[in-house]
């Protein structure tokens, strides 16, 4: 008997996804480290340095939603963990989008909410690439 498998994605995400997916988790990280260390020093480099990395990980989970796109427009079935990845993935962005133009605020003012959305991206990061890389190796016959 031949049980044939029908995959979640019409091809599961290649290497460079996972590379672009994966590198938004210390990006993300490294600018909530950042927000950390410009709370207590009240050192401006650490906003600046925050900045940057936020920009670095919305380039990174920008080229990831492009791949997520294509791959759910050709995937069989489009329900369930197939779809969620991409909608996390999207606010993943938006937030991080969000986080950016609240880092691009002068000095203190982008305290407290820039450390409180770098929290919530970097949370909502790892969930993703949690989710993204796991049901990239699902398939339906196992």
């Amino acid at each position: 008997m031949t049980v044939t498998a029908h995959p979640l994605y019409g091809s599961t995400p290649g290497p460079l996804h996972a590379i672009l997916l994966a590198g938004t988790v210390p990006l993300f990280l490294g600018a909530l480290l950042s927000d950390i260390a410009y709370y207590k020093t009240y050192q401006i480099q650490w906003s600046n340095f925050a900045s940057w990395l936020i920009a670095g990980g919305l380039v990174l989970a920008g080229l990831a939603l492009l791949f997520a796109l294509v791959n759910l427009l050709r995937a069989d079935r489009k329900a369930g963990r197939v779809v969620m990845y991409p909608v996390l993935l999207l606010v993943t962005w938006v937030l991080g989008l969000v986080n950016a133009f609240e880092h691009a605020k002068d000095a203190w003012a982008v305290m407290p909410m820039g450390l409180v959305l770098s929290v919530i991206v970097t949370l909502l990061a790892c969930v993703t690439a949690w989710t993204g890389l796991t049901h990239s190796r699902s398939g339906g016959g196992q």
